[in-house]
């Protein structure tokens, strides 16, 4: 119990160090917003000089409106500044200010970087290799299959590595599960406040994440009221922390998108997972390659190209080849009734093989050891 009560009094003094009334109370001002903030923390260095500034220095070197300037210097955001340390001290919560070291660099190089971020796990996550993978809540077998092929190829390749998400339903989840999986870290970018949780039914997912090292961000205090722009407004931070962002599945429109737009904007390499001409679901990361907005990837190792990062040579190749196991004739006869990568179901399998039920199950068993097919819910099966 003293161990645990010496943990708590550590990391309630880390808060308080790392984080200042001034830096929080600055966003609280009522009238100024995240480029508003950027803009003083431009002119003056840090919260605590612009709120020691006088009002004619606020209008005058930084241009601020007079109303603007008035509620600085009356310090309108502190009672509220208070209350929200006091809520990440009860929640253990992490508040890092855009002038502290443990801020990631590559988001503080955006011009509308949140000034606090409020984060419940390992902040050192952030500051990791990390990759922004994101596609379309309404995912295929196709893109699950490939989020968790490129991610395990990336854990395999890339040393530090952190998967970073909007822990959304579909390619978001797919993510960070596959994140897991593979034994790297993965950040969650929501839009909510902490330590809530947006979709309520991926509060598990949310625990395992904080459980193997990663960490839940969010720029929003807790009195902030839930509004669906905050969804546009996160995509920008998902696309920030990363060195690239990868589009894995997409409609024409969608949130995955506006990440991908931003990521473009602040000079990230943007690449995208291509599908069929005639689904649906590809039909935005199609049309990001075809426009030269997004570089096609088919592996891990077309990522580590895009990126540039110099990590030697890939462990596949230096790994000694498996043995493919031999299917018997009766098994390769099946497997050529898969004719795409499509998922089929064993009503389509035993009208295309002519077998009876218990043949047909018997031989996708041994497909199934063999490595050449996957099961999936609803007694369908994929080609691998």
């Amino acid at each position: 119990m003293l161990f645990r009560k010496n943990q708590y009094l550590y990391f309630v003094k880390r808060i308080q160090r790392a984080m200042s009334p001034e830096d929080i109370a600055l966003q609280m001002t009522p009238g100024i917003g995240v480029k508003s903030a950027v803009h003083l923390l431009e002119c003056f260095g840090s919260a605590a000089r612009i709120f020691a500034a006088t009002e004619e220095e606020l209008t005058g070197r930084a241009a601020l409106r007079p109303e603007a300037a008035r509620q600085i210097v009356r310090r309108k955001g502190f009672p509220a500044a208070e209350r929200e340390l006091e809520h990440c001290r009860r929640n253990g919560l992490t508040a890092v200010a855009s002038t502290d070291p443990q801020y990631p660099a590559l988001l503080r190089e955006t011009p509308d970087y949140p000034h606090v971020l409020y984060i419940k796990g390992d902040a050192e996550a952030l500051t990791a290799r990390c990759i922004a993978v994101v596609g379309t809540r309404d995912a295929t077998p196709y893109g699950q299959h490939m989020c968790n092929r490129l991610i395990e190829g990336l854990a395999e390749r890339v040393p530090g590595l952190c998967i970073v998400s909007g822990l959304a339903f579909g390619i978001d989840a797919a993510a960070h599960r596959a994140a897991l999986a593979a034994g790297v870290r993965t950040v969650a970018v929501l839009a909510n406040p902490l330590p809530g949780v947006t979709p309520a039914q991926h509060a598990g997912l949310a625990r395992d994440i904080l459980d193997h090292g990663g960490a839940l961000v969010t720029e929003l205090p807790s009195q902030t009221k839930q509004n669906g722009s905050f969804y546009l407004a996160r995509n920008r931070i998902i696309a920030a922390l990363g060195a690239g962002c990868v589009v894995v599945e997409s409609p024409d429109s969608g949130g995955s998108l506006v990440t991908a737009h931003c990521a473009d904007s602040y000079d990230r390499t943007v690449m995208a997972v291509p599908g069929r001409a005639t689904d649906r679901n590809s039909a935005g990361t199609n049309h990001l390659i075809r426009n030269r907005k997004a570089q096609l990837v088919l592996t891990a190792g077309d990522i580590v190209r895009e990126l540039m990062w110099d990590l030697g040579p890939d462990p596949a190749t230096l790994r000694p080849k498996v043995p493919t196991p031999e299917l018997t004739p009766d098994e390769a006869g099946l497997l050529g009734c898969f004719r795409t990568n499509d998922p089929v179901t064993t009503e389509h399998l035993a009208g295309a093989s002519g077998l009876d039920p218990g043949t047909l199950a018997t031989l996708l068993v041994g497909l199934e050891l063999a490595g050449a097919v996957r099961q999936l819910p609803g007694n369908r099966y994929m080609k691998l």
